[in-house]
């Protein structure tokens, strides 16, 4: 059910099955509805229509002979994703610590802190929040408007890959211990290791999300 916020009624439904089908709630390939979705989400049609249309050029959806098909995130789109990161999270990185002041390190650090709580609570859906906001607070500081529109973007499609890269203890175990050794680098202000650091974590994340193995 939607709640009715400042935003309008078709942003928020847009978001919402965004979120619904980026998480896998909806799988690829399942045929959805509007009237489904306006029962579901307990809104009229013309929100509902102007979300889908939005999905659709974003690639998420397709129309069919049977009708609306979820095409979601394949694991070729997640590979491609995560090259592009491969290549330009770097710069984040570097323009990060360039422009780190104490509150952005202390923020930094605290998402860290907090993944180690949940970590040890086994909280697979706040830990991967909170990878995500690790992500968003080095593109939010890395001084560069365009980076951040290009990778905030990226880093929330892949959430459900992100999720089974999360899902066994040993995986999220060495998915934290790899935030903290980027932010250990970016604290001494070694942008060489923590950009080594950082292409080691995507690297294997990847490795993670696509086999369930440690690499």
């Amino acid at each position: 059910m939607i709640d009715y916020k400042t935003v309008s009624l078709s942003d928020q439904v847009f978001e919402q099955l965004e979120t619904d089908i980026l998480s896998g709630k909806y799988q690829r390939g399942e045929i959805v509805t509007e009237l489904q979705l306006c029962t579901e989400l307990g809104v009229s049609r013309t929100p509902v229509r102007e979300a889908l249309r939005r999905l659709f050029q974003e690639h998420l959806i397709e129309d069919t002979p049977k009708g609306t098909m979820v095409l979601g995130i394949t694991p070729k789109d997640y590979m491609d994703m995560s090259e592009i990161r491969l290549r330009i999270e770097e710069l984040a990185v570097r323009g990060f610590i360039k422009n780190a002041d104490p509150d952005s390190l202390k923020e930094l650090n605290e998402a860290v802190d907090f993944q180690e709580f949940y970590l040890s609570r086994g909280d697979v859906d706040h830990l991967r929040a909170l990878d995500g906001r690790f992500h968003e607070i080095i593109y939010a500081g890395c001084g560069s408007r365009v980076l951040q529109d290009t990778l905030a973007p990226l880093h929330k499609k892949i959430q459900q890959y992100r999720h089974n890269a999360l899902q066994a203890p040993l995986r999220a175990r060495t998915s934290v211990q790899e935030h903290k050794d980027i932010l250990q680098a970016i604290v001494a202000r070694d942008a060489d290791l923590a950009v080594e650091r950082m292409k080691l974590h995507i690297g294997n994340a990847m490795h993670r999300a696509l086999n369930g193995e440690e690499k």
